[in-house]
């Protein structure tokens, strides 16, 4: 507007004989220029913002206290857990509340229940990305609080929804998992873990980079080298939290042949939503409001008559559902 207002005046004067043609192209040079470096500043008051936030977030991450450690910290020689009256809450919102279980060594144990209802967070903190507010988690008798957190994190495999790989080879995002592994170790850990066939038919093989988060890489077979490094890592204890969830009927079969490989003789804790996946579980732990509702095997859930056995109707249900034929109307005119 303020150009159009210097070519309209200028105009007027030029043609009035008040100034030269000189004077007229110089002042429609300058308003040119003039307006260039103010919207810049426009957008660089966006990137302004942007930043900002984005060091509110980093002064943040710098300011957090660490989880405290001990001095020396205990080894286990067991991996049965147990939760004694676990509170926890993210800032005000209240998730898990006195809430006790046991989970026996050896054993498969089922998480199951609404989203939202708190089973990431029980598995996260088995994991100890956080401290409870109140109660206490043990492992092998032992409170988590009284063991290193690195040692924590040897005696446990997590292979979650959302996998993370890194920009690197396949072979060293398997390796991840066990980084003194030797190659042949590497390659019967992807065996185990059904990825081999499709490893070997990329163009390099397990020298393969395969970009930042698996770029290149789909749902199904990413997961798969999750479960290939779990497996390289022989921890003690997993947890799973719905690894299937978002893959294609034919990677769902692979994967969780991978996850019957990768769950031998140990420690298992498994979030699911598709209840079919979870009926041999030893024992099914259904989870609501951040509370434990219901304990049991999965025959004596369904004929519960709690929220469960409302689950399974429904996924019986879901099961048989079918697009319906669409109607035709004839109208006689």
């Amino acid at each position: 507007m303020g150009f159009g207002i210097i070519l309209a005046l200028g105009s007027y004067l030029l043609f009035g004989g008040e100034i030269s043609l000189n004077i007229f192209l110089l002042f429609l040079v300058l308003g040119l220029r003039f307006y260039s470096p103010v919207q810049n500043i426009v957008s660089y008051m966006s990137l302004m913002r942007i930043m900002s936030a984005s060091m509110e977030r980093i002064v943040e991450v710098l300011n957090r206290k660490p989880l405290p450690e001990p001095d020396n910290g205990h080894s286990l020689i067991s991996f049965d857990i147990e939760f004694k009256n676990v509170s926890f809450k993210y800032d005000d919102t209240v998730v898990l509340k006195d809430i006790s279980f046991k989970i026996p060594q050896n054993t498969i144990t089922a998480l199951v229940g609404p989203s939202g209802a708190g089973k990431t967070t029980i598995a996260s903190l088995i994991a100890r990305f956080w401290d409870v507010d109140e109660g206490e988690i043990l492992v092998g008798g032992c409170n988590i609080k009284d063991l290193k957190t690195d040692r924590l994190l040897k005696y446990i495999s997590m292979v979650f929804q959302d996998v993370y790989l890194f920009n690197d080879n396949i072979i060293n995002n398997i390796r991840f998992g066990n980084k003194d592994a030797g190659k042949e170790e590497v390659i019967e850990a992807a065996k185990a873990a059904r990825c081999h066939e499709f490893i070997e038919m990329l163009p390099e093989g397990y020298d393969t980079i395969i970009g930042e988060r698996g770029a290149t890489l789909s749902g199904g077979e990413k997961q798969r080298i999750s479960i290939a490094r779990a497996i390289l890592k022989d921890a003690p204890i997993v947890l799973l939290d719905e690894a299937t969830a978002y893959v294609d009927p034919e990677n769902e079969i692979l994967i969780q042949e991978a996850i019957n490989s990768l769950v031998k003789s140990r420690t298992l804790i498994i979030i699911a939503h598709r209840l079919s996946t979870i009926t041999a579980a030893d024992q099914i732990l259904v989870i609501d409001n951040g509370r434990v509702i219901e304990r049991g095997k999965h025959s004596e859930l369904v004929s519960g008559g709690g929220l469960y056995s409302r689950f399974w109707d429904k996924r019986m249900k879901a099961r048989g559902w079918r697009i319906a034929e669409k109607q035709k109307e004839i109208i006689n005119m």
